[in-house]
């Protein structure tokens, strides 16, 4: 039987090319934290996309349906308080941190070091110049910057651009200041940056700079100025090589997987009397019990709790909880205060107490 030839494009949509966007979560699918307006402080709503601003305004963000395809997802942001005269030091940005131990194919601090394509899908009733950020923190930091146009008002734009590691006539990214750390902290900083005081907007286009108040472009607009101002953004990929591969689509679970390696709260149940965990009496009104993780998370998280929990059993009370002694508790693990003894050995379930919102929280990000 003769072997039929395969033509090179019907493979752009395949696994041959998976595993390629170094950003999780681009596709804007995942919020496990809020999928509304919440106010644009830190890790608030898209996961992995730390969102926030220090100007004298404010904005939101939150999960939207309005997308260039007509379906999925995008992050969409919303000026709430507007600033028109940025001080020096004021800046609106939104960015992803990726872990150094997941960019050592980049080469970055040898002569072979990759280039890279950056793209994604945007959308504002703001035009003008704007200008996205990649900074490289470890060894000797570097940051690029490199300018995007949102031409039409309120119409969806493809963006593209090339990061080769010797823009602006430079080589340190070639030599050794340019290595990256082979561990669990980030590497990369990949920020999207909305309004810049002068003392920040000094970057030119297309360009590494060892300036490290380089953050944002010369020139580029005051996305803050209006609270008629919003921003969308989704399909945002970063992947080896100098020119755009079509976005990777995963499915949902393998995205929240990701994810939730930096980020994990308990489901529960939507009737708000979920089972959380199991806990066990170690002495006097004490009790602990360990929650399992759905992948292994970047580092020791920090313990958090939302809602209101109660215990399955009529013998004793639950009266508070927490993520453990620090020292020698699990990482894995839940710890909780019942107002009155139990039996030593003695074990009841942890759950909602008629709150759908009632979850324990695991934070690793970075």
């Amino acid at each position: 039987m003769a072997l039929s030839k395969i033509r090179s494009d019907s493979l752009e949509d395949t696994a041959i090319h998976g595993n390629r966007n170094l950003t999780i979560n681009g596709a804007m699918q995942i919020f496990q934290r809020a999928t509304a307006a919440t106010a644009a402080t830190g890790y608030s709503t898209a996961d992995r996309w730390w969102i926030g601003e220090t100007t004298d305004g404010a904005y939101t963000s939150e999960k939207s349906t309005d997308n260039p395809f007509e379906t999925g997802s995008s992050l969409k942001l919303q000026v709430t308080t507007a600033d028109t005269s940025l001080g020096t030091t004021q800046v609106a940005r939104f960015f992803q941190r990726i872990e150094g131990q997941n960019l050592q194919h980049l080469l970055y601090g040898t002569s072979s070091a990759k280039t890279l394509t950056l793209s994604f899908w945007v959308k504002s009733n703001k035009t003008g110049t704007y200008s996205i950020l990649l900074r490289k923190v470890d060894t000797t930091p570097y940051h690029f910057i490199h300018s995007y146009t949102i031409s039409n008002a309120n119409t969806w734009e493809k963006k593209v651009i090339t990061i080769t590691p010797t823009a602006g006539s430079t080589s340190f990214i070639t030599a050794s200041a340019g290595t990256i750390d082979n561990d669990n902290d980030y590497g990369f900083e990949l920020a999207f940056n909305l309004a810049q005081g002068s003392q920040y907007a000094i970057g030119t286009s297309n360009t590494w700079s060892s300036d490290t108040n380089t953050y944002g472009l010369n020139g580029q607009v005051n996305w803050m100025d209006s609270t008629s101002n919003n921003f969308y953004l989704t399909e945002v990929q970063l992947e080896v090589g100098s020119e755009p591969t079509p976005f990777e689509h995963e499915d949902y679970s393998t995205t929240l997987r990701k994810c939730q390696r930096y980020y994990f709260r308990t489901t529960g149940s939507s009737t708000g009397y979920g089972n959380l965990a199991t806990v066990s009496r170690i002495g006097n009104t004490l009790y602990r019990g360990i929650v399992e993780f759905p992948v292994t998370m970047r580092s020791r998280p920090s313990f958090s709790s939302s809602g209101s929990f109660q215990t399955l059993d009529s013998g004793f009370t639950f009266s508070s909880i927490s993520g453990g002694d620090g020292a020698s508790f699990d990482s894995h693990g839940v710890q909780v205060t019942m107002t009155s003894n139990g039996s030593a050995g003695q074990s009841t379930l942890l759950r909602q107490a008629a709150d759908a919102s009632a979850a324990l929280i695991y934070d690793a990000e970075l």
